[in-house]
């Protein structure tokens, strides 16, 4: 009996899916992943920069100290709108909650255990601030000991250039922008239909990458900035906010690709070395 030619296609493909079930498991990934490094002669070998493990895992520290922060604040704000009539604003502080009970004299027993974990809740909150803080502080002292440039350019703060450094690490991996732009997910995904031509936003590539390029992207549109002009051009082609933004955030991402790519030359060519090309911040190139 003539094999038919989907099933001959898929016993070629080095998926695991040679049995036709169509089922896909981390052993069938394995062996994909193994074809294709036997057969990829182009892949890069994989190597781990101490300085940039270190970044990224005190990053992602403090990533997790902001969001349990956030926790303990919204478990205080519930305690405090059962002590305060008024409740408390949106932004609170530990100062700011601490004078509040201040002037909260509580007579039953229910009140005075609500404003002993409301207590309990403010020592945590500055607890958290203090390693906040300190986490920050490392951060700063590694950005500074890398010799990076990203923070020159508009809309990337310390804190987003180190998450930038630490989830990029060898930007040599990526053979040009456009392979760059894929990850940070900012490659748009063709949508056109007929004589209609558009591209809708990627859901791939790593997000949060493309959180700190959507930053840059709204602190660069809400200032007086060549971003903005980028995107107020775009606006007046007839494109809507979104396709507009998603546009200069694809700019944005080959702006950061040349400027690691200059710290990289800068720091293989050394102190006496040439810097490579002189730094621009012009989001439209």
């Amino acid at each position: 009996m003539r094999t038919p030619p989907w099933r001959r296609w898929s016993s070629c493909r080095p998926c695991g899916r040679a049995s036709g079930h169509g089922r896909k498991n981390d052993d069938a990934d394995a062996l994909s992943v193994g074809i294709a490094a036997l057969t990829s002669p182009a892949l890069r070998t994989a190597e781990i920069d101490a300085a940039t493990t270190a970044l990224r895992a005190v990053v992602e520290h403090r990533d997790d100290l902001v969001k349990t922060r956030t926790q303990t604040v919204n478990r205080l704000h519930v305690v405090l709108t059962r002590l305060v009539p008024a409740g408390a604003r949106r932004q609170l502080s530990a100062d700011h909650a601490a004078a509040l009970l201040r002037g909260v004299r509580p007579r039953d027993a229910a009140a005075k255990t609500l404003r002993a974990l409301a207590m309990d809740l403010i020592s945590e909150v500055r607890q958290l601030d203090r390693r906040i803080a300190k986490a920050a502080n490392d951060i700063q002292m590694a950005i500074s000991a890398s010799g990076t440039t990203l923070t020159q350019l508009h809309g990337l703060g310390v804190l987003t250039a180190g998450k930038i450094l630490g989830r990029v690490s060898d930007v040599r991996r990526f053979r040009s922008a456009a392979a760059f732009a894929s990850y940070t997910g900012t490659a748009p995904i063709e949508a056109s239909s007929g004589d209609v031509v558009r591209h809708r936003l990627s859901r791939a590539g790593d997000r949060q990458l493309n959180f700190c390029l959507h930053v840059m992207a709204i602190t660069q549109v809400r200032q007086d900035t060549p971003g903005r002009a980028y995107y107020l051009r775009k606006r007046s082609e007839g494109k809507s906010h979104n396709e507009a933004m998603r546009c200069l955030k694809r700019r944005l991402s080959d702006l950061v690709y040349r400027q690691l790519i200059h710290d990289a030359d800068a720091q293989k060519a050394g102190p006496g070395g040439h810097s490579g090309a002189a730094l621009s911040s012009r989001a439209a190139g």
